[in-house]
């Protein structure tokens, strides 16, 4: 994960993400990612419609994302054609690694806890606000005051990055010793039971993937959208710790077989749909 990876992540696909940046974040993930091409914004419309997102919201939605810098927009003639920018493949390298390396159960927790502490000044709203969001996303939950946890090794630097906080922040790598109990760390750091209740409704949806879009270009952007959106705020609690009946590792099964049964035909419709240049034509331009 980059350093800018973990501030671009928790603010742009946070659980206040608009479901239209969050559906074309995918689309630009698994069509757009590490190919060197920009698409044409008619194409997206095209694709976005399938997904029932209307032609208005997508336009807005893509003018607010260059306007943060997560895309490139470049004219050719009478089309329009966006690519992906630093800030933008750093957000989808991370969901990469969510959806696809990290997992949803974690199996091989070595008994570390990270844990971080800050006060800050009360006018100081927007970095404290900034600062909750990145945590979250990074897998903290909060202990106590302003203390916060997350099991394993963080690297916490990324999380501070243009907060101007560090004399206000302290962090801390431990391991509980008795009398303390990890599962009474785990009931008053995180709601389980809502962590377990996004995944039951992840199952429930997708049961019947045909209910949820007309074809599979579509159906394949739902769903991948749909589970990084359950898993962004889980924090990957040690198995051992979490109910013998954990939704989570059904929940990623039914993911995993349902994307590899779409995927290629999703990469087929998208390859005879999407009008693109390479990125170094765009910068010709």
């Amino acid at each position: 994960m980059t350093d800018l990876a973990i501030p671009a992540a928790a603010e742009e696909l946070g659980a206040d993400a608009p479901r239209p940046q969050t559906l074309l974040l995918t689309f630009f993930g698994g069509h757009i990612l590490d190919r060197g091409i920009h698409v044409a914004t008619s194409s997206v419309l095209d694709v976005l419609e399938r997904a029932g997102i209307s032609e208005h919201a997508t336009r807005s939605t893509l003018s607010r994302m260059a306007r943060r810098g997560l895309l490139h927009r470049v004219r050719r003639g009478r089309h329009v054609y966006v690519g992906l920018t630093d800030r933008s493949r750093a957000i989808l390298h991370d969901g990469e690694q969510r959806i696809w390396r990290a997992g949803a159960v974690n199996r091989q927790w070595d008994g570390t806890w990270t844990l971080l502490g800050f006060s800050m000044p009360e006018s100081w709203q927007r970095q404290r606000h900034a600062l909750r969001s990145r945590l979250l996303w990074a897998g903290f939950g909060s202990l106590q005051g302003g203390l916060w946890i997350a099991p394993g090794h963080v690297d916490t630097v990324p999380l501070l990055d243009g907060l101007d906080a560090h004399g206000h922040v302290r962090v801390f790598q431990a391991r509980t010793l008795p009398p303390t109990e990890v599962a009474e760390i785990v009931r008053e750091a995180w709601d389980t039971d809502r962590l377990a209740e996004h995944y039951r409704a992840f199952l429930s949806r997708w049961q019947d993937p045909e209910a949820q879009a007309p074809d599979r270009l579509a159906r394949d952007l739902l769903l991948e959208s749909d589970w990084l959106q359950t898993i962004r705020t889980d924090p990957r609690l040690p198995r051992e710790h979490l109910p013998g009946d954990w939704p989570a590792e059904s929940a990623q099964e039914l993911f995993y077989a349902l994307s590899a049964e779409l995927k290629p035909a999703a990469r087929a419709i998208a390859a005879g749909l999407l009008d693109t240049i390479t990125d170094k034509q765009a910068d010709e331009h």
